[in-house]
């Protein structure tokens, strides 16, 4: 796979991040109507700042982000920047989550980031099999709400 530089007036540049971050108390809120909004409101706020979105996945309590990052803005102010619009974005859509969410903090303080490099291919994968594997852990998981005694719920 070839990497494909990135350039501005005077820059080239190769500059992609894995970024995870969640929902306030980690709330399984990112389905049904909200994973929509919330995808279109990242891919808008991205789009403002010039940040491509490579691959990006919502599960219900996290989203995954494998994005390219103009060196020109810091990995932490565009995090501070995606985060706030999009939870303003969210309440404004949304006027029942302010009561689930007090102080209009929709998503939680902090974030995971890692530099890809030329890890890119299998950081991709990654992220695409994520839901797989929390389905395949969800099915292993009903066990523990089964009766012994009874053979059933």
């Amino acid at each position: 796979m070839a990497n494909k530089l990135n350039s501005l007036a005077h820059t080239k540049w190769y500059c992609k991040y894995h970024i995870v971050f969640t929902p306030k108390c980690r709330r399984k809120i990112i389905y049904n109507q909200y994973r929509k909004d919330i995808q279109n409101d990242i891919r808008l706020l991205c789009q403002y700042k010039g940040v491509e979105i490579i691959e990006g996945h919502m599960m219900p309590d996290h989203v995954h982000l494998l994005v390219s990052i103009p060196p020109k803005l810091s990995v932490s102010n565009f995090m501070g920047y995606l985060k706030g619009k999009s939870a303003l974005m969210m309440f404004d859509q949304h006027a029942n989550l302010k009561y689930k969410f007090g102080n209009r903090h929709f998503w939680s303080e902090g974030y995971y980031v890692s530099t890809v490099g030329l890890n890119e291919a299998t950081i991709t994968k990654y992220i695409r099999d994520q839901e797989k594997h929390d389905q395949a852990v969800d099915k292993l998981s009903v066990k523990e709400y089964e009766d012994p005694f009874k053979g059933s719920r």
